[in-house]
């Protein structure tokens, strides 16, 4: 008897891009409209505004029809000149790519070693700022959330580092895989250059990158050598201030993103911060029941948006994924780098509930088996009986303000 194909939905668990909800789909399924009409700029005010809310910052967002590589060099190009100095570390795969790109540009970054199973540490961020009295340093650069290892560096702790060490350095924070999944306060931070990306948290397609800026950032920008044309905040300024672009922006793209920060805003982000808490909380729960390794060793550094584990020895983390796909329809990250067949990532951020995290876990546990990979059973059951803890424990104040 021939097995038929799989039937029902394909479920993307990767770490980004993420799924996208039936409700954006249908805001980006529009009519293209005039990018230098009325209408398109109550659009673009709509989401410039919006997006300050998402980074809860009050300055300007500069909002770019890229990837989130983009808004990398964006962040560079428009701060520093060439042979600055930038001290950046080393959390995982995207760290070593923004280094990458940093070095291409013309600077000098400095790489702070780490081993990827935890976020970055300030206190060695400290010490370097300590001993550059000349302050050749002229910023530093950390991936929030390290999509690559499921490690969440303390943004709030590089800052207090910086300001300890009387440093003028800028900070600049990566949060592609963080924005809309894990707190972050650009702000309250005193983050200088906050980077996204569009097709995570935020539950968008590919396509659109993000620059939230300080005055302090925008000061420096008014003396920064380095080259700059697309990516000019200065271009930005102008027509942003009526809602408009110096290009061709990607006008459906963000009739999509002004549907996703509605969402958010019914949502609220503390409420949306605690759905991905959870569903993390309970993803751990189902890869210790299974006997299985988280690659973060740091419970303070642990991801809301993604968990990465570590395969068995003499087993491969690529062929396991494969095994998932053919016989489930489900696609996992795979390992980066350094970490290439060693870890599979499981994706638990953007638009994602209790049901579809429980039939990720279901996957990946038939996926073990079928692979003879060595585990206990009754993961699943460990993620389901968290969950259901939780939506009781939720519940039990409001019973009690019913019987009050």
């Amino acid at each position: 008897m021939t097995q038929s194909g799989p039937g029902g939905r394909h479920f993307l668990q990767i770490p980004g891009p993420t799924n996208v909800p039936d409700r954006i789909l249908r805001a980006i399924d529009r009519p293209t409209i005039d990018h230098r009409g009325p209408a398109f700029a109550k659009l673009g005010k709509r989401v410039l505004d919006g997006m300050r809310w998402v980074f809860r910052c009050k300055g300007p967002v500069f909002i770019y029809p890229s990837s989130g590589t983009g808004a990398w060099e964006a962040a560079l190009v428009n701060t520093l000149s060439p042979g600055d100095r930038v001290l950046m570390y080393e959390t995982g795969h995207f760290a070593t790519l923004w280094k990458t790109i940093a070095a291409k540009l013309g600077l000098v970054p400095e790489f702070l070693a780490s081993d990827w199973r935890r976020g970055a540490d300030a206190a060695q961020i400290e010490a370097r700022l300590g001993a550059d009295a000349a302050h050749a340093i002229k910023a530093v650069c950390v991936v929030h959330n390290e999509t690559s290892t499921g490690c969440v560096s303390d943004v709030a702790a590089v800052r207090a580092a910086i300001d300890a060490a009387k440093h003028p350095a800028l900070l600049m924070v990566d949060t592609i895989s963080s924005l809309a999944s894990i707190d972050y306060r650009h702000d309250e931070w005193g983050v200088d250059v906050t980077v996204g990306g569009s097709q995570k948290g935020l539950m968008l397609p590919p396509g659109l990158a993000f620059n939230a800026v300080s005055e302090k950032a925008l000061a420096a920008g008014r003396h920064a050598k380095l080259p700059r044309a697309y990516w000019s905040w200065e271009e930005m300024t102008g027509p942003n201030a009526g809602g408009y672009f110096p290009y061709t922006p990607s006008t459906n793209l963000l009739f999509g993103l002004a549907e996703a920060i509605a969402m958010l805003e019914e949502m609220g982000l503390e409420a949306v911060f605690a759905r991905h808490a959870r569903h993390a909380e309970a993803t751990r729960r189902a890869v210790k029941a299974w006997g299985l390794e988280l690659l973060c060793v740091d419970p303070a550094a642990y991801s809301g948006s993604l968990t990465a584990v570590l395969m068995p020895a003499g087993h491969d983390a690529d062929a396991f994924r494969r095994t998932v796909l053919e016989h489930f329809d489900m696609s996992l990250g795979n390992g980066l780098s350094k970490v290439s067949g060693k870890v599979f990532r499981i994706g638990h951020l953007g638009d994602f509930n209790d049901l579809m995290l429980a039939g990720t876990l279901a996957g990946i546990e038939m996926g073990l088996a079928l692979a003879g990979v060595p585990h206990r059973k009754g993961g699943v059951q460990a993620a389901l009986d968290y969950l259901a803890g939780a939506r009781q424990s939720a519940a039990e104040p409001k019973k009690a303000a019913v019987r009050s």
